[in-house]
């Protein structure tokens, strides 16, 4: 498990309210050094913290309204190199391995039915796919979020540490 500590979260959390702060922004806003702001983003981004930018940009505004999650399933010797292919098809916004009678599960944006079932068509084409199935995203009802497990995080943080001693840090 990777280290943080309060300060950490403070900056995680400030990054969730404003992603797009700059070090000096998220320094003032922090009451912190700027060059423990740099230091502990490099540390953040090195421990897997970060993640892609690109998650906040939606794909309807690219014209892509329609989502859908297509359960794939494949002979597994081949999978690397099916998810390789399934990674080049530019609908697809996410795959997961899964359990159960689906070994993906890809999310994929398209601009209507016909670039659903021609996107459909492409993952079924690769060889090693055996079946899909496509089901139609309704709505987003919860978005991506960790606001929730930052606080469960702070809470652990310092539930764990002995009385009169500062939690854990880095």
């Amino acid at each position: 498990m990777r280290s943080y500590d309060d300060i950490d979260l403070d900056l995680l959390n400030a990054l969730v309210e404003d992603p797009r702060g700059t070090i000096v922004a998220l320094a003032q806003r922090l009451r912190i050094s700027r060059n423990t702001v740099h230091a502990r983003l490099a540390h953040l981004e090195q421990d897997g913290a970060l993640l892609e930018l690109d998650r906040r940009i939606s794909p309807e505004f690219l014209g892509h309204p329609l989502q859908a999650f297509i359960e794939v399933e494949v002979r597994q010797k081949h999978l690397a190199r099916i998810v390789a292919r399934i990674a080049e098809i530019p609908e697809v916004l996410q795959a997961h391995g899964h359990s159960g009678a689906a070994d993906l599960r890809v999310l994929v944006a398209c601009r209507d039915t016909d670039d659903l079932f021609r996107t459909d068509a492409a993952i079924l084409g690769i060889d090693g796919v055996r079946r899909t199935q496509t089901s139609l995203s309704m709505g987003e009802l919860i978005p991506y979020r960790v606001r929730p497990l930052m606080e469960r995080a702070r809470h652990l943080l310092h539930e764990q540490a002995p009385p009169g001693q500062a939690p854990r840090g880095r």
